[in-house]
């Protein structure tokens, strides 16, 4: 297998300071459709102000630089160890170049390990497929949206729902409404419905991988998509919570199979700094490096 560390490294820079397109251009049509001179305009005037500076100057798009979640799929034969520690050797580099901040903290002590690395950080996921590239995925998760993430089990003590996607969109309704302007709104809501506890969030998270234009290939679930999009715009909750039209750029929902005795609703939320590259090397090569 081929060093893929100087590319890994490059993956990280480009998620960290230049915004997908599909992003910023959600950013620019909430800012468009808010009422000149309003707080929620200016808000987003800034927010694409600030989109643009960090690109020019290759700086971080956010101060708070996140968790690094990787999703790598790798051929047969390479060696996910040996991954495992370019990823990290990538993570360090990065942090030294600032690309990244130092995130990584002892959960007790709280002592910072210095170089965005500790036990199981930054988090990778791999999967061995049967394609003769490597492709990795990086998500760049803040810690003021991870905040603002929840799970239900419904029946649920906070109202009542039933099994079913009326269920599901109570669930994502409350967890809106709950956020308000924390977590930097608008964010992106990635849904997973079904699992246990943990593979439901981890579902979750992997929605905010998708483009935001796309069409679910459930027709339930994409219909659900939309009209959750809508309603949730509709609290009036607005950007950074001072009230406006744009609440959220998007919601993507998955779904898991899961066992009869529980149903899970996981809502992972992500800030307006939705911070998400893919990255495909081939022959040691970086084939593409686009977002999703």
């Amino acid at each position: 297998m081929h060093d893929i560390t100087p590319h890994v490294v490059e993956l990280i820079k480009s998620a960290s300071t230049d915004l997908s397109p599909d992003v910023e251009h959600a950013l620019a049509a909430a800012c468009r459709a808010e009422a000149e001179g309003s707080a929620a305009r200016g808000a987003l005037e800034t927010i694409l102000e600030n989109v643009r500076l960090s690109r020019e100057a290759g700086r971080p798009i956010c101060q708070d630089t996140g968790t690094p979640i990787f999703h790598v799929w790798y051929p047969v034969g390479w060696s996910q160890r040996e991954l495992l520690k370019q990823i990290r050797a990538a993570v360090r580099v990065a942090t030294e170049r600032a690309y990244l901040r130092p995130n990584a903290v002892a959960a007790l002590s709280g002592k910072n390990s210095g170089d965005n690395t500790g036990i199981d950080f930054p988090t990778v996921h791999c999967e061995e497929w049967g394609h003769d590239y490597v492709q990795i995925g990086l998500m760049l998760k803040g810690g003021g949206s991870e905040n603002c993430g929840c799970q239900y089990s419904i029946p649920s003590a906070e109202f009542e729902a039933s099994r079913d996607l009326q269920g599901v969109r109570k669930a994502v309704l409350d967890a809106a409404c709950r956020a308000q302007g924390f977590g930097c709104a608008p964010g992106i809501l990635g849904v997973g419905v079904g699992g246990d506890r943990v593979t439901s969030m981890v579902k979750a998270k992997e929605q905010l991988f998708r483009p935001l234009g796309d069409t679910n290939p459930n027709a339930a679930l994409d219909a659900l998509e939309k009209q959750l999009h809508r309603e949730i715009n509709e609290l009036g909750v607005g950007p950074m919570g001072f009230g406006g039209r744009t609440t959220v750029l998007g919601v993507k929902i998955g779904e898991l199979h899961r066992l009869p005795a529980s149903f899970f609703v996981s809502i992972a939320y992500m800030c307006w700094a939705d911070r998400r590259k893919v990255m495909t090397i081939k022959d040691g090569s970086v084939a593409v490096l686009a977002p999703r």
